[in-house]
């Protein structure tokens, strides 16, 4: 008859009762493990996706009416990343609109932007 092997759990190293293809010796183990795992990456798209929440939400606020012209300084102010976008729009005439889901905004100078509400949803 084969020897026996003792499962370890691959987190903690304690001793694994139960189904043969159990790997963790707990829940606790088995969420750890996954945290470690995946916990660069969500970190990463978390805070991408905070900026980008953070960059609509100042866009919405400075444009209650749907259409606004607004200063680098005011969008910057309040903390504005021009980095980050979800995507743009090019126009026929060449000018490009960059937008944070549904709120937009474009370039007039360098100076000032003019904030749009994209209504194609």
């Amino acid at each position: 008859m084969p020897e026996r092997v003792e499962k370890r759990c691959i987190e903690c190293g304690k001793s694994v009762k139960g189904r043969v293809d159990k790997k963790f010796c707990s829940d606790q183990c088995r969420s750890s493990h996954n945290n470690k795992r995946h916990g660069e990456h969500t970190h990463y798209i978390r805070n991408v996706n905070n900026i980008l929440r953070k960059n609509r939400r100042i866009l919405s606020d400075l444009n209650p009416e749907g259409k606004n012209k607004v200063s680098r300084e005011k969008l910057a102010t309040r903390g504005f990343n021009f980095n980050f976008f979800t995507s743009t729009y090019r126009t026929k005439e060449g000018s490009q609109y960059f937008y944070c889901y549904d709120q937009g905004y474009l370039s007039i100078d360098n100076e000032s932007f003019l904030l749009v509400i994209k209504r194609d949803h």
